[in-house]
């Protein structure tokens, strides 16, 4: 399974959109920062994912940028951190069913 190593991050002009999609993301990935998350991605996943945040957003009004790293098992991302909260690359974990 192909997965990508995904940086998203928002700007969202209204509180219950803005708790909407966080709640969305944590879903999807590790929570970094306020409106920040990195998520560990298949092609299927990413697409849903922006399927779900389409229809959160209003267009006009909101902003999300989602920057792909590359292939997780080969990326290794360069990254300053300051600060309490260090950063490491989300990993790939198992999923129980």
């Amino acid at each position: 399974m192909n997965e990508h190593l995904y940086i998203v991050t928002y700007d969202i002009s209204d509180q219950k959109r803005w708790r909407s999609i966080f709640k969305l993301m944590q879903g999807y990935g590790e929570w970094v920062q306020l409106s920040v998350f990195q998520c560990r991605l298949t092609d299927k996943h990413y697409a849903e994912m922006v399927s779900a945040l389409q229809e959160i957003i209003h267009h006009k009004e909101d902003h999300v940028l989602m920057i792909d790293l590359g292939i997780a098992e080969r990326v290794a991302p360069r990254v300053a951190s300051m600060g309490k909260k260090g950063f490491e690359p989300v990993s790939k974990e198992p999923v129980i069913v």
